[in-house]
């Protein structure tokens, strides 16, 4: 499979708008609950909402440290942005994954225990620390409008051999977001019931 091809602008412009998406909700949504409702558990093997964002906080500790890294060392080289990003095939497949909850991903891409939740009571400052890191990644993501960032790689966290696209590695990054969001969204419903 080749590379695609998109419009620079139309592609941040969209992830921008999901990222802006997502703290609206995190804020109207997540930001209320108390912790109480926010530590409550669906089912002993599930994750409760304040798990699905220590999680997400967990893989932006890794990412958005890397992400910023790497935008500073293609801003000091000179790149400037293109009229067109590039996808490459591995990159469409970590996306399609991120957005499938059981598909054939699942089997092949287990979550690392390194990026699971450290505990079942969190506090309501693991809202505070997601929206902080929706912030950042607003910012990085107009810092990446203004390189080559189909042309920056980013390491795997668990194949630092690996290194994706930085656009690859930006749109897989939202859509995990947006999926453990909404998982997190629907367990504080699910659970407030009780």
């Amino acid at each position: 499979m080749s590379a695609s091809a998109r419009d620079t602008t139309e592609f941040f412009d969209q992830l921008t708008n999901q990222v802006l998406a997502l703290r609206v909700l995190s804020h109207q949504r997540l930001r209320p609950l108390t912790s109480e409702q926010l530590n409550r558990r669906p089912a002993y093997d599930k994750w409760s909402a304040a798990q699905c964002l220590e999680h997400l906080n967990i893989v932006g500790g890794y990412y958005l440290p890397s992400l910023k890294a790497r935008l500073r060392l293609a801003q000091a080289s000179g790149s400037t942005a293109g009229a067109q990003v590039r996808s490459g095939w591995l990159g469409r497949y970590f996306t399609t994954t991120a957005q499938q909850k059981n598909g054939l991903g699942d089997n092949l891409l287990r979550r690392p225990k390194q990026f699971s939740p450290t505990g079942t009571r969190l506090t309501g400052t693991v809202v505070e620390a997601f929206n902080r890191q929706l912030d950042e990644l607003l910012r990085l993501l107009l810092l990446a409008r203004q390189v080559d960032a189909g042309m920056v790689r980013v390491p795997n966290p668990l194949y630092p051999w690996l290194r994706l696209r930085l656009t690859d590695v930006l749109e897989a990054l939202v859509t995990h977001i947006q999926r453990y969001v909404k998982q997190a969204e629907q367990v504080a419903k699910a659970t407030a019931d009780k």
